[in-house]
């Protein structure tokens, strides 16, 4: 088995400048390395490289700063040769749950007329199992001067592995170096590269597997963490047909020494929890039920809702003004992607429920999706002199609301502001 250095990967390529790919570009370029980012949105790579990041994550804009400052970090839309290429752009699904790897592959394509021999190719996408593998595949098509892991397993001039963030949005800088990461290679030297690499700025263990394995690793958490939010969410359902208080029942079953339920909400969002474990139903769908279930849960959370507020307007008359209170997935975060609170606020202009406005304070504009909906983007004092408010994600700001605010209100707490 070959052995590598550190000093070997002297240039870093990140594809995909987003809540994974630009702090992790970031901690590298701290950690002496010479960080290219490349994503296709021009405007945010005009912003990271004035210093300024397009997202937001705490102590991101200090570093960022920092290391673009020191020319450690710069960002581009064209790529350019590196000594390792780290993938890290989304993997959304398309119509039907469908995995949809058309963004690796994109990467992958862009990544090929560059590469030479001893260079390192990290796919760090959450992706269905088997990906790694048709990457590798992709890659041998176009450069057929060069030896991949999938063409000979004694030896290959570029090493290509799997290697999974593990990273939770509002901690991201500390997770990124911190968390313990599981390596995949697709051999054992491809493995040994990935971890040499990842030693560079992650002071957490490399745990080695193959690629299925890693692959797998990644979306068996996300499931993990979806089933047992679906065990919470369908207990509120069951709660308000029983008329019983969800959170006090939670804090009392929770009193019990083997047991810990998590808390409901709206629903399931971000990039993760809410697709990761579609993967797996699409590449096991007999065996993936329980699992499957879950996923209905969840997805169907928002209409539930909904449906609440439905029932409480019923009650008003005439056309009552509506606040959302949080839009996106989690508290204390901008991160609006596959956000429940989306939905119900849809849900809510389509039913003709009344006006609507949403308070959000992480961002400035409303998503594309509710832009001529007739929905306001409101501030929170705004939105208090709503006749009804409905708390959907529970910032940190929305739980030091007072009580006496909300006297008089018609008030709706899926995720149990204050609870």
């Amino acid at each position: 088995m070959a052995h590598f250095s550190e000093q070997r990967f002297r240039t870093v390529s990140v594809f995909g400048l987003g809540y994974v790919g630009l702090p992790t570009a970031a901690v590298f370029a701290a950690a002496g390395v010479r960080v290219i980012g490349v994503d296709i949105n021009a405007d945010a790579v005009a912003s990271i490289n004035a210093g300024r990041p397009h997202i937001v994550e705490p102590n991101l804009e200090e570093l960022l700063e920092r290391v673009v400052a020191a020319g450690s970090l710069r960002a581009t839309t064209k790529p350019e040769p590196a000594d390792v290429y780290v993938i890290a752009v989304p993997t959304p699904f398309r119509d039907g749950k469908k995995p949809d790897l058309s963004y690796v592959m994109s990467a992958t394509d862009m990544i090929a007329p560059l590469l030479k021999s001893g260079d390192l190719v990290i796919l760090e996408s959450t992706s269905p199992v088997g990906a790694t593998e048709q990457v590798a595949a992709r890659l041998s098509e176009h450069r057929s001067d060069l030896i991949f892991p999938n063409q000979s397993a004694d030896g290959c001039d570029v090493n290509v592995a799997h290697c999974p963030e593990r990273i939770l949005p509002g901690r991201v800088l500390h997770e990124v170096v911190h968390n313990d990461r599981v390596v995949g290679g697709l051999t054992p030297s491809c493995s040994e590269a990935a971890c040499a690499f990842y030693k560079i700025a992650v002071k957490g263990d490399c745990h080695v597997t193959n690629a299925r394995t890693a692959e797998l690793c990644k979306l068996s958490e996300n499931a993990f963490r979806d089933v047992n939010i679906a065990f919470a969410n369908e207990l509120s359902l069951i709660c308000d047909r029983l008329g019983v208080d969800v959170w006090e029942l939670i804090s009392l079953t929770n009193k019990h020494p083997r047991v810990n339920v998590l808390r409901p909400g709206a629903g399931v969002g971000g990039h993760c929890i809410a697709v990761d474990p579609w993967f797996i139903v699409d590449s096991a769908p007999e065996e993936a039920s329980l699992i499957h279930a879950a996923r209905l849960v969840n997805d169907g959370k928002p209409a539930w809702v909904a449906a609440q507020v439905g029932d409480i307007v019923q009650t008003l008359g005439g056309v009552p003004t509506i606040a959302c209170m949080g839009l996106a997935y989690k508290p204390d975060v901008d991160d609006l992607r596959e956000s429940p609170s989306i939905e119900v606020v849809l849900r809510l202009v389509q039913g003709g429920s009344g006006r609507v406005l949403v308070c959000e304070p992480f961002i400035d504009t409303l998503p594309p999706v509710l832009a001529n909906t007739g929905v306001e983007l409101v501030s929170v004092d705004t939105a208090l002199g709503a006749d009804v408010i409905v708390f959907l994600t529970p910032h940190a700001q929305f739980q030091a609301i007072p009580a006496q605010a909300l006297a008089g209100k018609q008030v709706l707490d899926p995720c149990g502001i204050g609870r």
